[in-house]
């Protein structure tokens, strides 16, 4: 009779699935608990030469606690789980991956924070032996999961890449982050020493050190994951992280840095701040618009090896945000404009909005166009694409739902203007942003609506009226995913791919080039022989 704790191998039943949840979890935080404690002990020790006894008697019998109750437990637990990971069912479980995935995530995080923590501290002339020693044990902690999330037999077989997507990602982000602080501190001092603006207190270069030691950890952490793991990794959840973390947030920072740099350049130009100082704050969209280039110019770059789903997908999210911008202008110059008529509003107060308004116009415009193309008719597979029909149905739905709330409170502005105006406020200035909010997504949502309306009619040359062909067998060397979507929305078969042993580079043919090969042609295969350039085979076969 087996004993009533072993974890003996059952099929996967929902007792089961709890069960393992149940273990990870407290594993989990026996794990957090004891890590906690042990650096706190190693950190007095360090801290008091040798002596764990001190002041802080509360904070000493918390760690003691934490580290003698939860480490023998965390270990005895984690054997027991061991044990049981030699069963292949175990090694399948969901649970299993998102505790090595949180784990390894959690410690990655707190080490990295402890050991730059020690840094900054150091550059200040500061000794922080408990953030060192915080440091040292989650690198053990980090180092040891580490091991498990690639050990032969026992690492999990789901979630594998998500780790390591997780750590790349939170390398960019602290890289991001560190360098543009770094940079914008060297910005503000070469700016306040040419207007000789200069603050007491520690020196401009401690604090840009301090920021260039948090950007090289950042750089760091994402090297190892990226450059070792990352780059190689298309899996799904890969993608969306590039088009998220590599693409989207750097184009919003640079976008809103180019904005910033404008409007200051505006301002410089046509209007005088009271205080320098406050004109001056704008400088940090600079450093903030030059790092979020490089690294969106290194993921567009990465992305011409993806798939046409994630290039789709990072022009899609580009796009989105230049129509943010550009209707952000909109809004707010339509809002300057009406300041300029209220006799309380006109003068510097409207001159500052239109100056902000023509700067979000000047940097949103061009990249929606360039990247949208509003001139250029789009390919019928490409107007066919989920992804773009998911982005046009949220625009168009986003900003009529927008523009429909701005009415309903330019409505109620209106009405309390006529019935209760106890605040002495004239209508224009009542309802001037609500206005200039309506006009921007109403613009927004009549284009984009008026676009999947054209979508939907350039995509039914892609809609099979009948089904004529039941398989076909496609043969190319080059753009074979988009060849592949092509002959599946035409066709509506299924669609098998043969590769050439050698690629091709001239042009793939068109989707119109594809409908008029296949005119008039049936049978229940078919083979499609693509290339050389544009030429198209179409061969059926006996059944």
């Amino acid at each position: 009779m087996g004993s009533p704790t072993s974890l003996a191998p059952t099929p996967n039943t929902a007792q089961t699935a709890v069960r393992r949840i149940i273990v990870y979890a407290i594993l989990f935080a026996l794990v957090i608990i004891a890590a906690i404690g042990v650096a706190g002990l190693l950190g007095r020790l360090l801290e008091t030469g040798g002596a764990l006894a001190g002041d802080d008697a509360t904070g000493l019998a918390e760690s003691l606690a934490f580290a003698l109750v939860g480490t023998p437990f965390a270990a005895l637990l984690w054997r027991v789980a061991w044990k049981a990971l030699e069963q292949p069912t175990e090694r399948t479980s969901i649970a299993w991956a998102l505790y090595i995935a949180g784990a390894y995530i959690v410690s990655l995080v707190v080490f990295v924070t402890g050991f730059v923590l020690t840094a900054t501290a150091a550059i200040d002339g500061r000794w922080e032996p408990r953030d060192f020693a915080t440091g040292v044990v989650w690198l053990g902690v980090w180092w040891w999961h580490r091991w498990m999330s690639r050990h032969p037999l026992k690492a999990p077989t789901r979630l594998t890449s998500l780790p390591i997507v997780a750590g790349w990602v939170f390398g960019l982000i602290v890289g991001i982050g560190g360098s543009a602080a770094a940079l914008r501190s060297v910005v503000s001092a070469a700016m306040r020493s040419l207007t000789e603006l200069f603050a007491l207190g520690e020196p401009w270069w401690m604090s840009a050190l301090q920021d260039l030691v948090w950007g090289a950890a950042g750089v760091l952490v994402w090297w190892w994951h990226w450059m070792r793991f990352g780059r190689r990794d298309a899996t799904g959840l890969s993608s969306v992280a590039v088009v998220v973390a590599g693409v989207l947030a750097p184009t919003v920072m640079t976008v809103g840095g180019i904005g910033l740099t404008i409007f200051l350049a505006l301002r410089l130009g046509l209007d005088r701040p009271a205080e320098l100082e406050e004109l001056l704050e704008p400088l940090d969209g600079l450093p903030v618009a030059l790092v979020g280039a490089l690294v969106w110019a290194y993921y567009a770059g990465v992305a011409r090896h993806r798939s046409e789903a994630t290039r789709e997908s990072i022009r899609l999210v580009v796009s989105g945000v230049g129509l943010a911008a550009t209707a952000t202008g909109i809004g707010v110059t339509v809002n300057a404009v009406l300041a300029s008529l209220s006799p309380a509003l006109a003068g510097t107060d409207a001159r500052t909005l239109l100056l902000g308004g023509i700067s979000a116009l000047v940097v949103g415009v061009p990249v929606w166009w360039v990247v949208w193309r509003p001139g250029v008719r789009p390919e019928a597979s490409r107007a066919a694409s989920m992804g773009r029909r998911v982005y046009l149905i949220a625009v168009f739905g986003i900003s009529a739902v927008v523009a429909l709330i701005t009415l309903i409170v330019i409505g109620y502005r209106v009405f309390e203007f006529f019935l209760d105006n106890v605040t002495g406020e004239g209508l224009i200035e009542r309802t001037r942003a609500p206005i200039g909010l309506l006009i921007a997504t109403a613009l927004a949502a009549g284009y984009h609506f008026s676009v999947w309306r054209r979508d939907r009619t350039s995509a039914g040359a892609l809609t099979p009226r009948t089904r004529s062909i039941a398989h076909v067998y496609l043969v190319s060397g080059s753009d074979i995913p988009n060849q592949q979507h092509a002959l599946e929305a035409l066709t509506g078969a299924k669609v098998t791919v043969w590769q050439r042993a050698q690629s091709i580079s001239d042009a793939p043919p068109s989707d119109e080039q594809f409908a008029h090969a296949l005119d008039g042609v049936s049978g229940n295969r078919v083979v499609v022989v693509v290339g050389p350039a544009e030429r198209i085979d179409v061969i059926p076969l006996a059944d």
